[in-house]
């Protein structure tokens, strides 16, 4: 799995690992996850009870072998600095989508994004995927110009999970 540049200006160091998604400590992550995406995209905060429809509605617990994968991102003090999910889409033979991608604050600045995304693809490819797609906000502009730069093009919308207003695809 990809590690963090060796480089003395990088803000700290990390590696990026599978973690099972089941982990009590994941819930405490996608609250963080949606809690900023509720501030960024609704622009307020999200109550609890809206936190528990949109996992009850799109769950994480299939980001899980055989057909799917959470990478988490610690830091040296194995603090956790970043995840992200996959899963090979039902009715998309080859296709997976890239979830739950995000940076904690204390991880932004040191090329984990691109990390995570590229840690994604790789998984994606051991699933067997030769597709890869995702979803985002128009207001995520960090997100839309990391897809772009790594060669993902807009897309049709593929299945819809929220209050995404952009598509992505990319053929790996």
């Amino acid at each position: 799995m990809p590690t963090s540049p060796t480089s003395p200006t990088s803000p700290t160091s990390w590696k990026i690992n599978p973690e099972p998604v089941t982990d009590a400590a994941v819930d405490a992550v996608m609250r963080q996850y949606f809690t900023e995406m509720g501030q960024r995209v609704l622009g307020r905060t999200v109550a609890d009870a809206e936190i528990r429809a949109v996992l009850a509605k799109d769950p994480h617990r299939d980001l899980t072998p055989p057909n799917g994968q959470f990478l988490v991102a610690r830091g040296d003090g194995n603090q956790f600095l970043g995840c992200v999910g996959l899963r090979l889409l039902d009715g998309a033979p080859g296709t997976a989508e890239l979830k739950r991608m995000y940076v904690h604050p204390a991880g932004r600045g040191a090329g984990l994004g691109r990390g995570l995304l590229l840690a994604a693809e790789e998984a994606a490819r051991r699933l067997g995927a030769e597709r890869m797609v995702c979803e985002t906000n128009t207001q995520l502009t960090e997100a839309r110009s990391l897809y772009t730069r790594y060669g993902y093009e807009e897309t049709e919308p593929y299945e819809g999970h929220g209050r995404a207003d952009r598509w992505y695809a990319k053929e790996m």
